[in-house]
């Protein structure tokens, strides 16, 4: 008792007691007066718009069941299938062992006798009820997110495991739903709508486990969880589900990707389902031909694969099972064509997996940010080449290496990269630097000060993969850069199709006007190299002059260009 003193002193809390009868409504209210602000009702009616008015400070409603206009069973029903009303505790006052029972069903906390009992067993009572309450919204507030009422992230995986633990042969499938570029949709519409599809997308997965007995969460900012008993018909009620938010979005269409882990048995341990399941959905982040895809065995393969490279990845730079390999770049502007330049590109020679080809590393070291520590180990090998190829022929063959996005934002860039070419004796022009033009496209303003940078310390920048890319011809006249290098996709057919050399064409005539040369990779025919010339380029690389040569495969094109 003591304990709810200091309560009602530091801490204001008001009841609702709702009765017809005057003196019943009275007597339990000097009963609790001391302790509690104390509201009266004489009907269902009434208490029902106190308790709407109300329904942000109001800790408990005492409810007689038998009343005039609403009774207490109506009532009772009305604040619990309201989700703003819900929260708020009921006592019913009865004294019928039947309306007990039905009354705990509709929702009711607790029940006081009639006749009253002793006052300090009903200020128990009420106490036990408003604390009991109150505990529970703290725990749904810190289990839930807060704007679409699902579970948080870390309620999730804690619930989740108890369940599998309380049904160990329980099959359960795990689907990860991210929002395809949510930022833009929060940049177009606002945040207010962007919030109102979150909310949506939260009720649509309310229902679906609602109806299935599973869980759902937001996990991060624009991404959900579902974990539901397995079902053989997932694809169709996917399927279904994807329609029905598509038609609850109206005019504004959102895209999503899932993936989902269909249990199969191999994997029981409910994060691991949940990281297979990210990993399909992490597959289909450039797709939009399908939105959801199904974690399988080739898959796994692939992850395994991939994160064995990764773990080996420091040991294979430490052995240099890394090598650099030098494709030429000759001029074709005169006569006969000329050894100029050559670009780095490196191979990793695995003591398991033998050569193991940048298709299957590069973009993986990319999505992790370990790709910055090979662009260093590459840069530090092909400046040493430069030198040695000057050392021991007296020429100078620059080459060229790639620079990648997460290069691009590392502040010290310029004095790493100077750094290396002082070491080695180098002018800065002799280590030419490639960035996609898709990098300009990602943060045009980034790049451009760090492009501008660097040519401010003397690196050259040739623009890589020019063409496949999104650059605006405004963008252009704006761009540091000098040279361009065609994307071998436009090369393939000028032989061909009129339109792609056309195209070829455009694209040099346009590097005309920034008044830089043209470099055109993956040149392999004659033909090729006739017509690129005959189109204006200035420098071919690719397999017409030579495959990417180890250096002391490259020495004899250099010996065969001195003597």
């Amino acid at each position: 008792m003591q304990e709810l003193l200091e309560r009602k002193k530091g801490l204001h809390r008001s009841i609702l007691i709702v009765d017809d009868e005057f003196v019943e409504r009275e007597m339990l209210g000097d009963m609790l007066s001391d302790l509690y602000e104390i509201k009266y009702a004489e009907n269902g009616e009434l208490a029902l718009e106190i308790i709407k008015r109300d329904k942000l400070t109001l800790s408990l409603v005492i409810l007689d069941l038998h009343m005039p206009k609403l009774d207490g069973y109506g009532l009772l029903k009305l604040i619990r299938s309201d989700s703003e009303l819900r929260r708020i505790p009921v006592i019913v006052l009865t004294s019928e062992k039947e309306a007990e029972v039905k009354s705990l069903q509709l929702g009711a906390a607790d029940f006081i006798t009639k006749p009253y009992e002793a006052p300090d067993v009903i200020r128990a009572r009420v106490g036990h009820s408003i604390e009991l309450a109150e505990d529970s919204i703290i725990i749904h507030e810190t289990e839930r997110d807060g704007l679409t009422g699902l579970f948080n992230k870390e309620f999730f995986f804690e619930y989740g495991k108890r369940l599998s633990n309380q049904n160990e042969n329980m099959s359960m499938d795990a689907v990860v739903l991210d929002i395809n570029r949510f930022h833009i949709i929060n940049e177009l519409y606002g945040r207010d709508y962007g919030d109102f599809v979150l909310k949506r997308i939260g009720g649509s997965l309310h229902d679906i486990v609602r109806h299935s007995g599973g869980l759902a969460c937001r996990s991060g900012s624009n991404s959900f969880g579902i974990y539901i008993p397995h079902s053989p018909d997932l694809r169709e009620r996917l399927d279904r589900y994807v329609a029905r938010l598509d038609e609850s979005m109206g005019d504004h269409k959102v895209s999503i990707r899932m993936g989902i882990y269909y249990d199969d048995g191999s994997v029981t341990d409910m994060e691991r389902r949940f990281d297979c399941a990210r990993l399909a959905c992490h597959k289909l982040r450039n797709s939009y031909s399908t939105c959801y895809d199904f974690y399988n065995a080739e898959l796994h393969s692939k992850e395994l694969h991939g994160e064995r490279l990764i773990s080996d990845m420091d040991k294979a730079l430490d052995e240099k099972q890394f090598k650099v390999f030098y494709q030429p770049k000759y001029s074709i502007k005169g006569d006969r064509p000329v050894l100029t330049s050559a670009e780095a590109l490196v191979r990793w020679f695995h003591p398991e997996f033998g050569m193991v080809g940048p298709g299957e590393f590069i973009s993986l070291f990319e999505s992790n940010g370990l790709i910055q520590k090979l662009d260093r180990y590459v840069w530090n090998e092909a400046a040493a080449q430069i030198k040695a190829w000057k050392d021991k022929y007296g020429v100078y063959i620059p080459v060229s290496v790639n620079v990648s996005r997460v290069d691009v934002f590392d502040p010290q860039i310029c004095a790493v990269l100077t750094a290396i070419t002082d070491k080695n004796g180098l002018t800065a022009e002799k280590l030419m630097l490639e960035v996609t033009e898709s990098a300009y496209t990602d943060n045009a303003a980034q790049i451009i000060d760090t492009v501008s940078a660097l040519r401010g310390c003397g690196f050259k920048i040739e623009m890589d993969d020019f063409g496949c890319g999104y650059s605006s011809l405004n963008m252009l006249t704006s761009l540091p850069i000098d040279a361009l290098k065609l994307d071998m996709k436009f090369i393939r057919n000028i032989c061909n199709n009129p339109k792609d050399y056309r195209l070829v064409g455009i694209m040099i005539d346009i590097a005309r006007l920034l008044e830089v040369p043209v470099i055109a990779e993956g040149v392999e025919t004659k033909e090729q190299m006739e017509l690129l010339k005959a189109a204006g380029c200035d420098i071919i690389q690719g397999y017409y002059f030579s495959k990417p040569l180890p250096a002391e495969e490259f020495d004899r094109l250099i010996e065969a260009e001195v003597q």
